[in-house]
């Protein structure tokens, strides 16, 4: 998927010159919590977001430093911090170079964006004009379609043991020679040991991402690999089921 299959088009944008309470009561009223600035021209030339209007005056939460430490930041610094805490346009406290992305850009690149940046949401552009916006809500609304979408998965209990022995098999973290896959009926049971406790529920959520699986059933013992000992043992095996 591509930023352009998830992308809000309705793009609630602001002008530099507007107020900052103008920009609050917009993304009060569209329930949003960042508005892409632009100028005269549709060009885009910062973001402003509820995080701009944390440290406020009016609402005494200015940041407080010790002396000795606004000596070592400096008069430029400190005046650039006033600007951003007391602007009263939403040219003087937006973020004037806003990370963007074009709308080919993988939902893999934007979330790589969203997290190295720490950003919530993303300006998609066209050229200098913006077109959209992802937002983490975008990318929820995509995994629940992406969800829903899965076809069911076709054969039987062999082949989904296969299934599920092929995707173990490609996880670094599975202790694969330990475990053995047991399927009936659509339900996988896990036998054999383990030696971290993570483990056990990686292999039970990795079986039930593979398609065709009704449930997973865990049998498998915890062993401390030091010394041997067993911190939680497993029932005793059932006969019958795909091997």
């Amino acid at each position: 998927m591509k930023a352009r299959d998830v992308m809000n088009s309705r793009v609630v944008s602001i002008a530099p010159e507007a107020t900052i309470l103008d920009a609050i009561q917009l993304m009060l009223e569209n329930r949003i919590s960042g508005l892409p600035v632009v100028d005269h021209t549709g060009a885009l030339v910062g973001i402003v977001t509820e995080g701009d209007f944390l440290r406020r005056p009016e609402t005494g939460t200015l940041r407080k430093r010790s002396r000795w430490l606004e000596i070592l930041i400096g008069p430029n610094s400190l005046a650039t911090d006033y600007v951003r805490s007391h602007g009263r346009r939403v040219e003087e406290v937006m973020t004037r170079t806003p990370v963007t992305i074009g709308e080919e850009a993988t939902l893999d690149e934007v979330v790589a964006i969203m997290e190295r940046k720490r950003v919530k949401r993303v300006p998609v552009v066209r050229g200098r004009e913006v077109v959209g916006i992802v937002s983490r809500a975008n990318l929820l609304h995509a995994l629940a379609s992406v969800s829903r979408d899965l076809p069911a998965a076709s054969g039987g209990d062999a082949e989904i043991r296969t299934r599920v022995l092929d995707e173990l098999g490609r996880q670094p973290w599975a202790p694969v020679a330990l475990v053995d896959v047991v399927v009936k009926d659509g339900i996988v049971e896990l036998w054999g040991s383990i030696t971290e406790a993570k483990q056990g529920e990686a292999l039970k959520v990795c079986c039930e991402n593979v398609p065709g699986v009704k449930g997973v059933v865990s049998h498998l013992s915890w062993i401390e690999p030091m010394s041997g000992l067993v911190i939680s043992e497993a029932d005793p095996p059932e006969t019958g089921g795909s091997r």
